[in-house]
């Protein structure tokens, strides 16, 4: 299939961050072949779409999240410890993969409306999100949990391990679902295990690593009490402190240990909304780029962060940096949108495929509408997307040459049946709930 975009203002998410009024994009056979200024070059049965002035962008990519915990949204937030309280015991006693793949519908179809169109994941029974974010069309990472908490789906570390074997060889070779292994963190690994996954990533060079590092006070005073040091240290000593490294959130880093990151190839995850929310910091994610690590924007899990959307991240990590740095200048908003799109690609080992509008590049794409009040006037669109964008002003989006979403409607899944299956496993938690606090009375 061929469609022609024309009148659009384009962004190309290219190096030098171009700003094209009057722009056009030609799609054919799921690839970009032209963009750039003017009409394009014609195509005879073309489909001609006509974006009216509107913005068209490469599709955005999530570099963090755990799509599943859609179910979990808003679940005890005012309980200082609703983490132990209900969390751990209900994933315990109900994650399941058949609710893996209500939460992860629920999580696709959120991301489609808001104009993200690729996805790291780290969750567990990860096949199952892998088929669900295939289903719907999306690009995705998708990390298999190891961990020693007596997690969900595996009752040790081999079974842990033999389940991201399976992912791995259920989408070997698929060309928008990547299998990836996912070691929860240092401190629910530790050394021997996070060596052992190191181990397998040397044997599986397509396969991403993903980590949550250097993100809770808990965390450094592990590393310091169980091998005198810190996280980065312990993850470097583990052999994992390595290249295809994806590691989220990094909110606690000295300068000796970004300098080793860098020269290692790690990849940062900036979760700036979730960690704020938690109180837990802000990242020094200029400090990071400075040094040459590529980082991407995310969301973490929608228990953490409420949303799946990155406009709801965009104000958080530009303001965060210009608080860091007591000036307007850091952090620009085209930095920002570049880390949403060219940079988090690279961040997921991906920017060979997506991230820009350049012939060649898989055609993940995006509309965005002007129509608003709040978006106008428009001086510069990067700052519009950034401070005043919102996820309904997506009116389109595509990938790999498939439209997933026109005219605000999703097409690649099935609405009332998403927020049907949501709500019943919603009733089950409420229950769970009331019986926890029963049994505490």
């Amino acid at each position: 299939m061929t469609t022609l975009i024309r009148n659009a203002w384009l962004l190309p998410c290219t190096p030098d961050m171009a700003v094209i009024e009057g722009g056009h994009v030609l799609v054919e056979d799921g690839i970009i072949a032209s963009a750039g200024p003017g009409e394009g070059p014609p195509r005879p049965g073309a489909e001609l779409i006509d974006a009216g002035g509107d913005i068209v962008m490469p599709g955005m990519v999530n570099a963090h999240a755990h799509l599943p915990m859609t179910l979990f949204r808003g679940l005890g937030e005012d309980v200082d410890d609703r983490l132990f309280r209900y969390v751990l015991p209900m994933e315990r006693r109900f994650v399941s993969p058949d609710m893996v793949r209500i939460g992860t519908a629920l999580g696709a179809w959120e991301s489609i409306r808001a104009g993200v169109t690729t996805v790291a994941d780290m969750y567990y029974f990860e096949t199952e999100v892998g088929h669900v974010l295939d289903e719907a069309g999306l690009r995705g990472v998708v990390g298999q949990t190891i961990a020693d908490f007596d997690p969900p789906d595996h009752d040790s570390i081999d079974a842990g391990f033999a389940l991201t074997e399976k992912l791995a060889d259920t989408f070997a070779g698929h060309d928008r679902i990547t299998a990836s292994i996912a070691p929860h963190a240092p401190y629910s690994t530790d050394i021997p295990v996070m060596a052992r996954v190191a181990r397998w990533a040397e044997d599986h060079p397509d396969a991403p690593v993903q980590i949550h590092l250097a993100e809770m006070r808990s965390e450094m005073d592990w590393a310091e009490r169980t091998h005198g040091c810190r996280p980065v240290e312990t993850v470097d000593r583990a052999g994992l402190l390595r290249d295809g490294l994806i590691a989220a959130h990094c909110l606690y880093l000295d300068d000796a240990e970004i300098a080793r990151m860098a020269a290692a190839g790690v990849r940062v995850a900036h979760n700036a909304r979730s960690n704020a929310k938690a109180g837990r910091g802000i990242a020094p994610v200029d400090k990071m780029r400075a040094a040459g690590i590529p980082v991407g924007i995310a969301t973490d899990g929608p228990m953490s962060g409420n949303t799946l959307d990155l406009f709801a991240q965009f104000g958080p990590v530009s303001m965060f940096a210009k608080l860091l740095g007591g000036s307007r200048k850091p952090m620009p908003a085209a930095e920002v949108v570049r880390m949403a799109t060219a940079e988090g690609a690279r961040v997921l080992g991906l920017d060979d495929r997506i991230g820009t509008l350049t012939p060649g590049m898989a055609a993940d794409l995006i509309r965005i509408s002007l129509d608003a009040p709040r978006l106008q006037p428009v001086y510069d669109p990067y700052a519009t997307l950034v401070f005043a964008a919102q996820p309904e002003d997506v009116t389109a989006v595509m990938v790999a040459g498939r439209w997933l979403m026109r005219d605000r409607q999703v097409l690649s899944l099935e609405r009332a049946k998403v927020l049907r299956d949501a709500g019943q496993i919603a009733t089950q938690f409420r229950a769970e709930m009331a019986r926890i606090d029963g049994d505490e009375t």
